[in-house]
């Protein structure tokens, strides 16, 4: 799997589990928001941690994230 989708399947996962805890609190929403800025900001800037993280992970390089 490349970082590229490795990338989609964290986002994926944090927003549907930050969904998910906001029905014991309402505040992980913000976790919500903050994976979605850090979507729209990666894909104009192309700095994303999640890509530097799975990067060390050895995750191979994809099309956007090398």
């Amino acid at each position: 799997m490349s970082i590229d989708r490795a990338v989609l399947v964290v986002a994926g996962s944090m927003i549907l589990l930050s969904l998910l805890l906001s029905l014991a609190s309402p505040l992980w929403l913000w976790l919500t928001a903050f994976v979605g800025v850090n979507l729209i900001q990666s894909a104009f800037t192309g700095f994303c941690p999640a890509a530097i993280i799975l990067k060390k992970f050895g995750f191979k390089p994809g099309q956007a994230f090398n």
